[in-house]
């Protein structure tokens, strides 16, 4: 009854969201035409209505498909802010496929305000819609229709835990109908007892430390009577969100995730990085001009600083800066003499930090403080090297001189701000450095992104850099 009820909510979603879809869309539309929006900004091309909905018809079909990409009606329940942030994703995927079928496409309308004002819409609304059915569903789940009735074995504290769930949020949909300490014969008994009633839909083995032998014992019980099969376990516990169990051998694989970016986070990821380094270029490319000429008119030498730094994977790669050192001086950094004399903030770990390095230029001085030099690394992102937000990329040399758990900032791709660098800049330790880009790895979502980003500016300018 419990799946049943799970594929009826999950399967009215793809009509409801479509309905939702196609009213954001009309009421942008009609929003754009207001008389005090058209006082504001007249009207250059106005679109016929009976195009604008065939094209919104089509927009809605497609965003579906989207959505199912997104894992927006899977089975099963979720935390609404979760199911919130998915729908936002999936809302904005949407928008940019909108966007660039426009630029492929100019007899599309042009009106950016309909655009802009179909995608809060439509976030808002495709929620609204859920939210009644959440509201219908909790609602039946509390009179008891299709809740799935559950067996606990054990009583430790993973089990009262499990239980204590259950009962604080009936909206998952479980109802625990009994709980035994292990599960031997007197237990089957009354599990057999049980199940001929009809009152068992699923056992749950909630006790991590239960011997193999007995599990496999429940397994086949289980089995023999078409009852649900779930356990807990202990192990890796910390990283359990990051466990995705694959059967296609079959038997269970558990795979320990090393970044939510390995799926459809790094599509996601990608497409984000694309349009902020396009919409970042276009902003700030009369300020790199400035630059450039400053740079040009303050020393000898080119406008650009490209070297190899480690991406990645640990794959090399071009970086490029804005040259904020006198030319050929690079080299040095790597120089005992040199770096006695301009002593090394960071001795002791693999990287190098000098304290008034005399390699740098006046302009070198100025852009290095305000992070301008950092500015040309948006085509770093543009050619897919880099990211906006990441752990920084260092050296090969000082790559060489990791130690084992200083790899795991070469899981993704490097960004040109992270959180470690809003979280104190050139002040923090090495390995405060590494602990923040490992908890971003670990723990990555495109909110997380949006979040530093916008402390960036605050970091750069107010010298603030305090955590998140």
């Amino acid at each position: 009854m419990k799946k049943k009820s799970e594929l009826f909510f999950s399967a009215i979603l793809v009509p409801l969201d479509f309905l939702m879809i196609v009213l954001a869309g009309l009421a942008a539309y009609f929003l754009r035409f207001q008389s005090l929006l058209v006082e504001i900004r007249p009207i250059i091309y106005e679109i016929p209505f009976k195009e604008y909905l065939g094209i919104v018809l089509i927009l809605a079909g497609i965003w579906l498909v989207i959505f199912a990409l997104s894992g927006l009606y899977a089975i099963g329940s979720r935390r609404f802010i979760d199911e919130a942030s998915q729908v936002f994703l999936a809302c904005s995927a949407g928008v940019m496929l909108v966007i660039i079928i426009i630029f492929l496409r100019r007899e599309l309308f042009s009106s950016r305000f309909i655009i802009l004002a179909a995608w809060i819409l439509s976030i808002i609304f495709v929620l609204l819609g859920r939210l009644i059915i959440r509201a219908i569903q909790y609602y039946l789940l509390k009179k008891g229709v299709g809740v799935h009735r559950v067996v606990i074995i054990g009583q430790d504290k993973t089990a009262r835990q499990i239980v204590s769930e259950f009962y604080k949020k009936p909206i998952l949909g479980f109802r625990p109908v009994a709980q035994f300490r292990s599960f031997d014969e007197k237990t089957k008994k009354e599990l057999v007892e049980l199940i001929k009633n009809g009152r068992v839909d699923e056992i749950i083995q909630a006790d991590p430390e239960v011997p193999k032998e007995e599990t496999l014992h429940l397994i086949d019980f289980a089995e023999e009577h078409h009852i649900i099969f779930k356990y807990t376990t202990d192990l890796f516990e910390i990283k359990a969100r990051n466990i995705e169990v694959n059967t296609n051998l079959g038997i269970p694989i558990l795979e320990i995730k090393r970044t939510p970016l390995d799926g459809w986070g790094r599509i996601f990821k990608r497409i984000f990085d694309v349009i902020g380094a396009l919409v970042a270029l276009v902003v700030f490319s009369p300020l790199m001009i400035l630059v450039a000429c400053a740079i040009k008119l303050d020393s000898s030498g080119p406008i650009f600083f490209a070297y190899k730094r480690i991406g990645e994977k640990g794959k090399p790669f071009t970086f490029i800066k804005f040259r904020s050192m006198k030319h050929n001086t690079h080299y040095l950094r790597y120089d005992e003499e040199f770096r006695k004399q301009n002593k090394d903030l960071r001795k002791g770990t693999p990287m190098i930090k000098l304290k008034n390095d005399s390699r740098i230029t006046r302009v070198g001085k100025f852009i290095r403080r305000t992070s301008i030099d950092e500015l040309p690394q948006f085509f770093c992102v543009l050619r897919g090297t880099m990211s906006l937000v990441g752990p920084r990329p260092h050296e090969p040399e000082e790559v060489a001189r990791y130690k084992k758990h200083h790899k795991k900032v070469l899981t993704i791709k490097p960004g040109i701000t992270g959180l470690a660098q809003i979280s104190g800049r050139s002040d923090l330790t090495f390995e405060e450095e590494v602990r923040l880009d490992t908890y971003y790895i670990e723990n990555w979502s495109l909110k997380l992104d949006l979040q530093i980003l916008f402390k960036t500016p605050f970091v750069v300018l107010l010298k603030s850099g305090q955590a998140l």
